[in-house]
């Protein structure tokens, strides 16, 4: 061994291209996220709050659950799940609203997505969830469960409904 030669790890140079080319493509999956939360407004759910699952439905904003207008366009959606409906079945807007959604579940784990939209949370028996998505058009978008959550998971869905204003 020669002190003054510099000494090589011995990498195949298939190997370090294969490296380079994996590099590479987790490089372009970390600006794909990054471009897609900046330009598309991808938002992680999160868990809002705490809350006992036994009495959540009885008291606060959960015992009447629905649809609130905290401003001109701006509204906030309280919802419940449970096996096997959540409450409210129909929630209704004008077109252009955005809707901040607050789910929780009093029985099992649950799942929550609104078709046509980035909106998809899980709900987990004793925490809030809360996202928020708008509503540019007209029409009717069905939200479902997903996560099994029993037999009868399958007709566990409701709607929301956007009006055309003017």
């Amino acid at each position: 061994m020669n002190p003054g030669k510099r000494q090589s790890i011995g990498i195949n140079r298939s190997e370090r291209n294969w490296m380079l080319v994996s590099l590479a493509v987790l490089a372009l999956f970390a600006a794909a996220v990054a471009v897609g939360s900046l330009v598309n407004g991808f938002r992680l759910p999160g868990v809002h709050q705490r809350v006992d699952p036994r009495t959540v439905a009885s008291e606060g904003e959960f015992a009447n659950p629905g649809l609130r207008e905290i401003a001109p366009g701006e509204y906030e959606a309280y919802l419940v799940s449970r096996q096997f409906a959540f409450e409210p079945l129909e929630i209704t807007v004008p077109a252009g609203s955005t809707i901040t959604f607050f789910v929780t579940s009093v029985d099992v784990q649950h799942g929550m997505k609104i078709q046509g939209t980035n909106f998809n949370v899980q709900v987990i028996p004793g925490h809030i969830s809360s996202l928020t998505t708008t509503f540019h058009e007209p029409g009717r978008y069905p939200y479902i469960c997903t996560e099994f959550c029993g037999l009868g998971h399958a007709g566990m869905f409701g709607h929301v409904i956007v009006e055309a204003t003017g």
